[in-house]
């Protein structure tokens, strides 16, 4: 069986859904770090304080808003697979809502020193969830497949262009919570670091497996 032009192996299929996982496995770290969720949750986990939707549920409908950016960006090179981002979406909301139950046990940081190092664990957790999964090209996330389509249309690099895009998404978070709750919300010291850096681990993991496996892999596939 084939699925864009490339075989569909259980490798493949075991990669996409394990880095879908670790992703947000690596949202519910941030969030239980309390120093402000990572940049792909920020605006869900905002929604989730100002409407008191369920996170799970906040993530579903922010990824559809994607879905619709994507279009937009790509017009004809839009293909119908991305459509089938939005029940990706659904599926990513379920495991974030699944993600965050599972680090429930864990108590609050006593202290920031801990909470900084559980915001760390989430930027390289989420890092290591790209690298896995965006290579895979079955169904991007949506909030990969916007970050690709901006990629793709103006010709940048994956790992820079999520530094810009996930800054923009936490400034957008950062404005709806003052408007609404009138404080930070969501965004936090962790959120301006997985911003800055999770785009730059990708960079990193990419290298490290190149020295290791001598496979170069591309993260810019649709």
């Amino acid at each position: 069986m084939e699925f864009s032009g490339e075989k569909l192996t259980a490798k493949r299929l075991f990669n996409y859904i394990f880095g879908l996982f670790l992703i947000t496995l690596g949202v519910a770290f941030s969030i239980k770090s309390n120093l402000g969720s990572t940049p792909v949750a920020s605006i869900p986990y905002a929604l989730n304080l100002i409407f008191l939707i369920e996170i799970g549920i906040s993530t579903i409908i922010f990824h559809i808003f994607l879905v619709i950016i994507e279009l937009i960006l790509l017009r004809r090179d839009f293909k119908i697979k991305h459509f089938l981002q939005i029940f990706v979406g659904i599926l990513f909301g379920g495991f974030t809502s699944f993600s965050v139950a599972l680090v429930s046990f864990i108590p609050p940081a006593p202290n920031f020193f801990i909470a900084l190092l559980m915001s760390v664990a989430s930027i390289i957790i989420i890092a290591l969830g790209l690298f896995f999964y965006v290579p895979s090209n079955i169904i991007p996330l949506s909030v990969e497949g916007v970050t690709q389509a901006i990629a793709i249309v103006t010709d940048n690099s994956f790992s820079k262009t999520k530094v810009y895009f996930d800054v923009t998404v936490v400034l957008t978070s950062l404005i709806l919570s003052y408007l609404f709750l009138g404080s930070p919300g969501s965004v936090g010291i962790g959120t301006v670091l997985g911003a800055l850096f999770i785009g730059t681990t990708v960079k990193y993991i990419h290298k490290l497996n190149y020295r290791l496996t001598g496979e170069n892999v591309n993260l810019k596939k649709m």
